[in-house]
C-alpha cells in the first residue's frame, strides 16, 4: 500500500490544473521498502509532445539520484497527468514503463489521482496492477522543494 500525504497530493493536483494541456510529471521520493513518499520533486516535462506524453527533465532525475546516493530519499516513482483523460495508465505509459516495481501516480482529467505498479507483467496492459493509497494529513509528509535536492 502507498502511503503519501495529502499535502503532497494536493500540490501534485495544483500543478496537474496548471499544466493545462501539458502533461505535468515529477518524482516521488521516499523509503522503496514501506511505498512511503515523503516528498515529490516537480520536473519540466521535456517531451517533443508534452500534450501526449512526458519526459522528466534528466536534470532532476540526476540531482535526484545524487541526493540518493548521498543518504536522501530514494527515488520510488513518479507522477504525471492526464489532462483529457482518466488516472490509468495508457498503451503509451505501458510502452514507457520499465517494469521494475516503479509507483506511477497518474492525475486524471478530474483531478483524481490513482496509484499503479510497473511490474514484468501486470493486470493493465501486461504492465500495470492498481495500487492501493492511503493519505494522511502528517505534517511531516509535506511538499519537498527543489532546493533540497
Amino acid at each position: 500500500m502507498l502511503s503519501i500525504s495529502t499535502a503532497l497530493l494536493d500540490a501534485i493536483r495544483d500543478e496537474a490544473h496548471a499544466a493545462g494541456a501539458s502533461e505535468c510529471c515529477g518524482l516521488l521520493l521516499g523509503d522503496p521498502a514501506s511505498d512511503a513518499v515523503i516528498a515529490v520533486l516537480p520536473a519540466a516535462n521535456v517531451a517533443p509532445e508534452p500534450e501526449h506524453r512526458f519526459e522528466i527533465d534528466p536534470s532532476v532525475l540526476l540531482r535526484a539520484h545524487r541526493a540518493a546516493r548521498a543518504g536522501g530519499p530514494a527515488i520510488i516513482g513518479h507522477y504525471h497527468s492526464h489532462p483529457g483523460g482518466e488516472a490509468v495508465p495508457s498503451t503509451i505509459d505501458a510502452a514507457m514503463a520499465e517494469g521494475r516495481g516503479e509507483i506511477w501516480l497518474i492525475v486524471g482529467a478530474d483531478g483524481t489521482i490513482r496509484a499503479w505498479r510497473a511490474g514484468a507483467s501486470g493486470q493493465l496492459h501486461g504492465r500495470f496492477d492498481p495500487l492501493e493509497m492511503t493519505a494522511s494529513p502528517h505534517p511531516a509528509l509535506a511538499p519537498g522543494s527543489p532546493e533540497r535536492h
